[in-house]
């Protein structure tokens, strides 16, 4: 019988588990609950979901429906028992969380396969391992890594700029050109009038923001590491005084406009976020506004009233890793490849995410998969998690499911709920071919 750490029983964790359990593996499971909790964990169960009641949606015309229906075609082993526990939430998979929590820890603790451990883990050994601590990695741990992959690979603000699709931009009005003509013409530019930006830096400076937690400053104080760079939010620059963004990740020098040929009086710049360039990325507005703030703010910049949002723009405390630099294609890591990194820590964003990471993680492992390239293609919102995961980018930032990620349809569709069910209807059947030829 094989054997294997996993440290963390979180969501990751706990999938990662299960599924090595079920294929006969020897699991020593260590969590530090409850004798050291972390800062926003209320109980001691595994799989403990802090921070909503919804797995999010269950339509497969959205990309966290799609990414369930893969995660169920690959046999997940929580979604079933959170289907169990669900509550009215309309189209949403919004779950009892107690009940949810308290019988995956009965599951994990009734296990023959696995022994769980309520005790930190401040060391890593040679022992096959997997790390799934989340985004609330302690100090001690955080430290192991370091001293294995180098700090400049460590962050801990999740500084992230809202995502928008491609199609969703007015082309009328937006122009793409680079700084003075240097290279390709890579960004797409948002021109703003000085009424404009004004208009844009009073609705940001009245806007209802997220509070940032104590414990998360106090945490920043205490580590002697680099932070990543570019975290400051948009409304702080703003709020230091209205010029300051214009100066700034706004200035529209060398971005002369076609239409008349001098340079705006702001720019707000746009950078693909995929290679097909169907989602883009809108630079240095990462936010801590509320969700709903965003929408109607970053709507008021030319060429976005209609923007279609893949993602919103959050700073929060978040450990993870540079995975591009740092990570096998099997998650282990390139310094230690005993150790293999799921969950959070590995990039993804969310908790049907980290449940797929550490689903992942556990099949890499149990040597059932021939070419994980294979099983999981590229038209799969899994596949293209994986690889986002994995491939050079210097502003890897955390990612979660969105339609972006995909490679565009072979042909144009308009309609976006149509759009949307194609891109489903192409990954499941994909998926199920690709399952039919990579035994599992």
């Amino acid at each position: 019988m094989k054997k294997i750490n996993i440290i963390g029983g979180g969501l990751a964790g706990s999938e990662a588990a299960l599924q090595l359990a079920a294929k006969n593996w020897q699991v020593e499971l260590f969590e530090m609950r409850p004798a050291k909790q972390t800062e926003v964990h209320q109980t001691a169960s595994f799989a403990e979901i802090v921070c909503s009641n919804s797995l999010k949606s269950k339509l497969l015309t959205t990309a966290s429906g799609l990414l369930k229906a893969e995660m169920e075609l690959l046999g997940c082993k929580l979604l079933p028992i959170a289907e169990t526990y669900q509550v009215p939430a309309g189209n949403a998979l919004a779950v009892d969380r107690n009940l949810f929590a308290k019988n995956v820890t009965k599951i994990i603790n009734d296990h023959p396969n696995i022994n769980v451990h309520r005790e930190e883990v401040t060391k890593l050994d040679d022992e096959l391992t997997i790390i799934a601590t989340g985004p609330l990695t302690t100090l001690e741990i955080t430290a192991e890594l370091n001293d294995i992959i180098g700090e400049e690979f460590l962050y801990f603000f999740d500084a992230i700029a809202p995502i928008v699709t491609l199609d969703s931009i007015n082309d009328e009005i937006v122009y793409r050109k680079t700084r003075y003509d240097r290279g390709e013409p890579d960004y797409l530019n948002c021109p703003l009038s000085k009424d404009q930006y004004y208009e844009f830096i009073k609705a940001v400076n009245v806007a209802e923001k997220h509070e940032v937690h104590e414990f998360e400053s106090k945490f920043f104080t205490e580590l002697d590491f680099n932070f990543y760079e570019n975290c400051t939010p948009i409304e702080e620059l703003a709020r230091r005084g209205k010029e300051t963004l214009r100066y700034g990740v706004m200035k529209p020098v060398g971005l002369d406009d076609p239409r008349t040929g001098k340079w705006p009086f702001a720019v707000v710049q746009l950078r693909a976020e995929n290679k097909d360039q169907t989602a883009y990325n809108l630079v240095g507005c990462q936010t801590m506004l509320k969700y709903h703030e965003q929408k109607k703010i970053f709507r008021l910049i030319p060429g976005l009233a209609k923007a279609e949002f893949l993602r919103f723009g959050s700073v929060h405390r978040n450990t993870y890793l540079h995975g591009p630099n740092i990570l096998n294609k099997d998650m282990s890591l390139k310094k230690r490849s005993n150790i293999y990194i799921a969950g959070q820590l590995a990039g993804v964003e969310g908790y049907v995410e980290s449940i797929f990471s550490g689903l992942l993680v556990a099949n890499i492992l149990s040597d059932e998969i021939v070419k994980i390239e294979e099983l999981l293609p590229e038209t799969t919102i899994s596949g293209q998690l994986w690889r986002y995961l994995l491939t050079p980018n210097k502003n890897f930032q955390p990612m979660n499911a969105n339609f972006g990620l995909l490679p565009m349809l072979s042909e144009k569709v308009r309609d976006k709920k149509l759009r949307k069910k194609l891109y489903s209807e192409r990954a499941l059947r994909d998926l199920r071919n690709s399952i039919s030829q990579v035994i599992l």
